[in-house]
């Protein structure tokens, strides 16, 4: 276990429950978690055991019933929403498995939208789409809209939009969950070199195949970690 000082993400007894007509549903128990910089994480465990709603509160999407999260050394958990909004347009790429690309925007617009967001400068967002347009092998589609794509193309689209603001760690959600077993293993050959390049990535899947193309493996149960392993492929 990496120091909390040290980690890039860490948990330290974070909790979630929700409650619902009175009944309380344990989703995340007690859960201490590090992942450091330049870490390959996937999260796996069966449906219901608390994948996605870990995700989320990475992700600042949610937050936690009690507990600490500290992202890059600062504590993220009592944020008001404007500066977790702010933190989630920098601090973090989001790889989902439906896509959630934009149907009326282009693939350079889409790619382009973080930035938009943060009041990046026209040119300089020019430059970087290009940059990360070329990294998936897309840049000859970006007048392209995301009906005129097959859904490797367009994941391979979402995983560019992820990059281009060069965040703190990558979190994918199920990110071949949409695609047959070509362009899975295609989308994942591309995260493994972007991992190689340096990102830090926490994956949730549900696929063993693809858990091992992580360097270390967490595998949760009924909202608690059950198992850690290091990963060999």
């Amino acid at each position: 276990m990496t120091n909390g000082s040290e980690a890039l993400i860490h948990l330290d007894g974070v909790t979630k429950v929700f409650v619902t007509d009175e009944v309380e549903t344990h989703a995340l128990a007690g859960i201490h978690m590090d992942i450091k910089k330049g870490e390959y994480v996937s999260i796996s465990g069966p449906s219901g055991c608390g994948k996605s709603t870990l995700l989320a509160i990475l992700g600042l999407l949610d937050t936690p019933s009690d507990g600490q999260y500290t992202l890059n050394g600062k504590a993220v958990s009592g944020l008001k929403m404007q500066e977790r909004a702010r933190i989630r347009n920098r601090e973090i790429g989001f790889i989902f498995q439906a896509f959630n690309l934009i149907g009326d925007l282009t693939v350079y617009e889409n790619v382009e939208l973080p930035l938009t967001y943060r009041g990046t400068p026209s040119s300089e967002r020019k430059k970087l789409v290009h940059e990360a347009l070329e990294k998936v092998g897309m840049s000859h589609r970006v007048k392209h809209y995301p009906s005129q794509l097959s859904g490797g193309q367009q994941q391979r689209v979402a995983v560019a939009r992820a990059l281009v603001g060069s965040p703190s760690v990558l979190l994918a959600d199920e990110p071949t969950g949409n695609l047959d077993s070509a362009n899975g293993e295609a989308v994942m050959d591309l995260m493994r070199e972007l991992h190689r390049n340096g990102a830090t990535i926490c994956m949730v899947t549900h696929d063993p195949r693809y858990a091992r193309f992580a360097d270390r493996g967490i595998h949760l149960f009924d909202g608690r970690v059950v198992e850690e392993k290091i990963e060999t492929t």
